[in-house]
């Protein structure tokens, strides 16, 4: 005998006697919940009716049902107009995902051929509804009933302050898939629990995943043109079910074990003193345009969840993807709250990565808002009042809001560091002037409305593009292996081959190409802001020159630990630069530099100069440039002064003699780094034990530091 239950909390929800359930529609007519006892059942055990007089208040429809439990699995049906112009699309024969769901049943291919709304063979398609024969739900994934109980051992999300932050962005299935990884359980979160000694060495604060939340990685159905193996959705930027973990990242086969594994990966990196930030999809779903299935939101509520264009059978597409979530309506605003709050509260994540951010703050006809009510209600929320929040400042149609994000305390991903770093290393004429804006923290982005050096997320190479390594080896992508005739990711990429396109033998342009490398993280980690470095960038990983290898869920993608050996020096170094930078001060600094002495006894801050010791006339600046840093002023209420510093950059084909300036009185300048040394002369953390002479002979493409002593 069931019970006409609550209408909250949504989803479903485990009492001592039984299961609560509840979801929202405002346009259906009937609801029925559909309850299975095995992950590829055809057909529902139970089917239970939702009487809209005892089990519906307002838009919410609810039910307790006794005597289930937590592993319970179910789906749901909605029945209500199905009227294309007026937005609506309900469709009582298919089976439907509670948005809510906090776990889905997966390792298997899903089977969605049979969720199409419309009946694909009619004239006009989309106008038609589909009315066939009862589906079978054999290959429909169904949502798994969760028990929320944990034994967390008293951990807490650690939110470390972003300025003193290093972020990791990876792939969790990549970062132990491949068998040079040696874990026991590879491509799971069990699998990076066993990862989690390396991350320590390596000595990252923070890492970011690329999207953990259930996605259908067999939804691509062509076949690599170079393979032939089938490609499948690997980065997973299209999200099923936003509150569930990715049931085929769990090592073990039982529905639900993915969110206890989930929570198992999140208490071990928060005790190895590593933060979990998510890259979270907020902005569209997997069920694309018109034309695309049908099985949570467009069964549920189309007119509500989606942005429509005027002839509201079509769908606005700001994502790329077909469809865009119409974020700042009420009712998409409380799932979007619900489900941050859901990761933070009972996942224990420390922050989030917000893919194309710009769209939350667009409202239902597509517009970009001055004050998007969603954006300012994650940012002033209390509960994320310590969680990291990151944009994408920019989207799929046209938006770009780099430095200029709403909603005050957002970091954004800065595309514009990553540009000009790129430009400046390549030796590109006229952009040494932006590349000394980027290393000091972008002030022309975030000093304007008070923002800070660390609302900047820097980075020279992220999951999107080339990797360090292919920056330096290839002029140009070769995305063959993508089936999209290399159409596909960016043309323009700032990168250079060095002679030769691709890997080599010629030991000249490996060693320019190791440099590079090494000179452009060294710049990542001593700029102002905060650096992310993408995974396996310190191993010298490389995709073949792909740069979109969204659907190469294969050892293009995967990080191969084989590579340490060759590239050995570089993840030690890699590793001193990390550590370096989190024990100075002077490069976690809270606010800009003003390039003024404001103390009579003291250096300005920041100075800047040429090769031949000149300040630097900016109109006129070359390839080379010099800088001084002055430590005693790195932070406020430093627990100590830092080393005052001098780095010199040098873009330049050639070697360039460059004139130091006066150290601190009574100290002398000791070299840290020189990316023109091999390893491991190319890293002192303490400074050489011979100290420096009035000049420095820095070689051609390379950085240098300095520190006084």
């Amino acid at each position: 005998m069931t019970r006409p239950g609550k209408p909250s909390p949504l989803g479903a929800t485990t009492s001592s006697d039984g299961v609560q359930f509840a979801v929202f529609s405002r346009h259906a007519r009937a609801v029925t919940l559909l309850l299975f006892d095995e992950p590829r059942q055809a057909w529902a055990s139970r089917t239970i009716p939702l009487d809209p007089a005892v089990n519906r208040t307002g838009d919410i429809w609810h039910i307790h049902v006794p005597g289930l439990a937590a592993g319970q699995l179910y789906l749901f049906r909605a029945d209500g107009p199905y009227e294309p112009a007026k937005g609506h699309r309900f469709n009582p024969r298919l089976y439907l995902l509670d948005p809510y769901a906090r776990a889905l049943t997966g390792g298997f291919e899903w089977e969605l051929s049979a969720q199409y709304g419309y009946d694909p063979d009619s004239p006009g398609g989309d106008l038609a509804p589909n009315r066939s024969a009862d589906a079978c739900a054999a290959g429909i994934p169904k949502c798994v009933v969760v028990d929320d109980a944990f034994d967390w051992r008293g951990d807490q999300p650690l939110n470390y302050p972003l300025r003193k932050s290093v972020v990791y962005e990876a792939h969790l299935k990549g970062m132990t898939a491949h068998p040079s990884s040696g874990v026991d359980h590879p491509g799971t979160y069990r699998g990076l629990i066993e990862h989690i000694p390396y991350l320590k060495r390596l000595g990252v604060t923070s890492l970011e995943l690329l999207p953990v939340h259930e996605f259908d990685e067999f939804e691509i159905s062509r076949s690599s043109p170079v393979t032939g193996e089938r490609l499948r959705n690997y980065w997973g930027y299209s999200t099923v079910a936003f509150f569930a973990p990715k049931a085929s990242y769990a090592a073990s086969r039982e529905p639900g074990a993915q969110v206890r594994e989930f929570k198992e990966m999140v208490r071990e990196l928060h005790a190895a003193g590593i933060e979990v930030i998510l890259d979270i999809v907020l902005n569209h779903s997997s069920e694309g345009n018109e034309y695309g299935p049908t099985y949570s939101f467009r069964g549920w509520d189309n007119s509500v969840y989606y942005m429509l264009e005027e002839d509201r059978r079509r769908y606005r597409n700001y994502a790329g993807t077909g469809n865009t979530l119409n974020c700042n309506h009420p009712v998409v605003q409380s799932l979007i709250m619900d489900c941050l709050h859901y990761w933070v509260v009972q996942m224990h994540v420390d922050g989030f990565r917000f893919d194309l951010g710009s769209i939350l703050g667009r409202d239902r006809n597509g517009r970009l808002m001055e004050n998007p009510p969603v954006i300012e209600r994650i940012a002033e929320d209390p509960i994320l009042r310590n969680t990291k929040l990151i944009a994408e400042a920019w989207d799929a149609g046209g938006a770009y809001q780099v430095g200029s994000f709403p909603g005050g305390r957002w970091a954004e991903w800065n595309d514009r560091y990553r540009d000009d770093v790129r430009r400046y290393w390549r030796g590109d004429r006229g952009v040494t002037a932006p590349f000394a804006t980027r290393l000091a923290g972008s002030s022309d982005l975030y000093l304007r409305d008070g923002r800070k050096p660390f609302h900047s997320i820097n980075f020279v190479t992220c999951h999107d593009g080339f990797t360090l390594r292919d920056l330096v080896s290839y002029a140009r992508k070769h995305n063959e292996a993508n089936g999209e005739g290399n159409r596909d990711g960016m043309n323009e990429n700032h990168s250079s081959n060095y002679g030769v396109e691709g890997p080599t033998n010629d030991a000249a342009i490996n060693a320019v190409r190791l440099r590079q490398q090494k000179n452009m993280l060294a710049t990542l980690l001593l700029s102002l802001g905060t650096p992310m470095v993408l995974g396996g960038d310190e191993l010298g990983r490389t995709q073949g020159g792909n740069n979109n290898a969204y659907c190469q869920d294969n050892p293009v993608s995967w990080l191969d630990y084989r590579l340490a050996d060759e590239y050995s020096g570089l993840l030690a170094f890699t590793a001193k630069l990390i550590s370096f930078r989190l024990s100075h001060p002077a490069f976690l600094r809270p606010e800009f530099y003003t390039g003024r002495d404001t103390d009579f006894n003291r250096m300005p801050d920041i100075t800047w100069f040429t090769e031949t010791g000149h300040v630097v006339d900016w109109a006129r600046v070359g390839p080379t440039l010099a800088l001084r840093i002055d430590g005693s002023r790195a932070e406020i209420k430093a627990d100590r002064d830092d080393n005052d510093f001098y780095l010199v950059l040098n873009s330049a084909p050639n070697r360039v003699s460059v004139v130091l300036c006066e150290p601190p009185a009574g100290k002398r300048w000791h070299r840290v780094i020189d990316t023109a040394r091999s390893h491991p002369e190319d890293f002192q953390p303490e400074g050489a034990d011979e100290p420096e002479e009035a000049s420095y002979s820095c070689a051609a493409r390379s950085l240098v530091l300095l520190l006084s002593r």
